[in-house]
C-alpha cells in the first residue's frame, strides 16, 4: 500500500514539473502592464522621455554633431511629440 502511495506521488509530482507553466499560468495569470488608456499613455512617454534624454546627453558631450543623421531624425521627431 505504501509503494503504490510512493509511486502515485511520484507520478503527480512528475507530472506536476512538465505542466508547470500551465498551472502556474492557471492559478496566477500574468498581471496587465497597463490598465487603462492613461497608464499607456504614461508609459510611452516615459519611454519617449528616456530616449531624448540619451541622445541629449550624447549631444552634449561633443555637440550635435556626434549624433549620426539616424539619431538627429529621431530627436526631431520624439521633440515634436
Amino acid at each position: 500500500m505504501s509503494d503504490l502511495f510512493i509511486l502515485i506521488l511520484i507520478i503527480v509530482l512528475i507530472l506536476g514539473f512538465i505542466y508547470r507553466d500551465r498551472i502556474k499560468n492557471r492559478f496566477f495569470p500574468e498581471k496587465q502592464e497597463n490598465y487603462t488608456i492613461d497608464d499607456k499613455f504614461n508609459s510611452d512617454k516615459r519611454e519617449r522621455e528616456k530616449e531624448i534624454d540619451g541622445l541629449l546627453s550624447k549631444m552634449g558631450k561633443n555637440g550635435i554633431n556626434d549624433l549620426s543623421p539616424k539619431e538627429r531624425r529621431r530627436l526631431d521627431e520624439l521633440s515634436k511629440k
